[in-house]
């Protein structure tokens, strides 16, 4: 996340046009088959259970849609597959508004790690709709570790290739991918131990059974702030005003690498694009609401509005990265 200044301008200048999209937005809602939209309940599909960081953002946006149209926004929690059962259920879905995707990161991550060719294509068969939260990864080392900097890290894993360990939430998670992502960029080889979430993984780095860790900056903040763990890096290409002491990995030396944990709203394809312009409009004026970027702000969040086809843009080349990332480092599912 940007320093205020900063992020109030890039905020502004990201939705300038958003004046002319709600106008659009506004003549062009009537449905191919009359009336406006909404004109029934519209459900959001939701990849992960109840509770998780993802889930909250989706329930606060359907609050907040619900509060602006004339039908409520309900929450649907599918998880299962690694976000497949979701992405499925919505693809199969009539493509009219009334079935939407709370897409994140596993819809670009799970096409280049999964075993099999999956059912849909994510750019043939959905639409990205809009864009709303960011979250960051972050390299953290143990307090134990002797390693405070990401130089201390990469100077240590030359010295060793292959000996220095690291944690993720588990195989082909944003986690490890990012770990991968930043071995490569560093030319350095790390040994990947996976864990059944972060929870648990964190917990070994604390206690010093693992050096070293790559996890969200929401869920890493807390530790490092209470001296647990030290934060060697974030993963993006601004530091965080969360955390401003902590460098980017590129201002520590190594570059390129950028990995977040971002939240959008998707649609099956052959959505009429007055319904696509209405949900993407609607969000966007949301995701300005101060009281709602002091929301993501307490979630370690960073709101992420903007146009329809910068969205678009970002999925497709979220897509490339990590098959990139996958295939260089060699990392499949069973």
């Amino acid at each position: 996340m940007h320093n205020t200044p900063r992020r109030t301008a890039l905020a502004l200048a990201a939705v300038a046009p958003l004046s002319r999209i709600l106008r659009r937005a506004a003549a062009q809602q009537a449905q191919p088959g009359g009336g406006a939209f909404p004109s029934r309940p519209v459900r959001i599909v939701v990849p992960f259970p109840p509770g998780q960081a993802s889930d909250t953002f989706a329930r606060l946006m359907a609050e907040k849609l619900g509060a602006r149209w004339p039908q409520p926004v309900v929450v649907e929690n599918k998880p299962g597959a690694g976000g497949a059962v979701a992405v499925e259920a919505v693809v199969a879905s009539a493509a009219d508004g009334y079935t939407l995707l709370w897409g994140g990161t596993g819809v670009t991550v799970l096409p280049a790690v999964a075993p099999r060719p999956l059912p849909y294509d994510v750019q043939r068969d959905l639409v990205p709709v809009a864009r709303v939260a960011d979250i960051p990864m972050m390299i953290v080392a143990g307090a134990g570790s002797g390693i405070r900097t990401l130089a201390d890290l990469v100077a240590r894993a030359r010295a060793k290739p292959g000996d220095l360990v690291y944690g993720s939430g588990g195989p082909g998670s944003l986690q490890h991918l990012t770990g991968e992502l930043f071995a490569w960029r560093a030319g350095i080889k790390l040994n990947h131990v996976p864990y059944r979430g972060s929870g648990p993984a964190m917990t070994d780095l604390i206690s010093g059974t693992i050096p070293l860790m790559v996890d969200s900056s929401a869920s890493a903040l807390p530790q490092v702030r209470a001296g647990r763990v030290v934060a060697l890096a974030v993963a993006s290409e601004q530091r965080s005003s969360l955390m401003p002491e902590v460098p980017t990995a590129a201002e520590a030396g190594v570059q390129g690498v950028v990995a977040m944990g971002w939240n959008g709203i998707f649609a099956p394809v052959r959505t009429p694009p007055a319904v696509v312009q209405r949900v993407h409009a609607d969000a966007n004026a949301i995701i300005l609401e101060p009281a709602v970027q002091a929301r993501f702000g307490e979630l370690g969040a960073e709101a992420t509005p903007g146009e329809q086809e910068a969205f678009r843009a970002f999925v497709a080349e979220e897509l490339a990265k990590w098959r990139a990332v996958a295939q260089t480092a060699q990392v499949k599912l069973d």
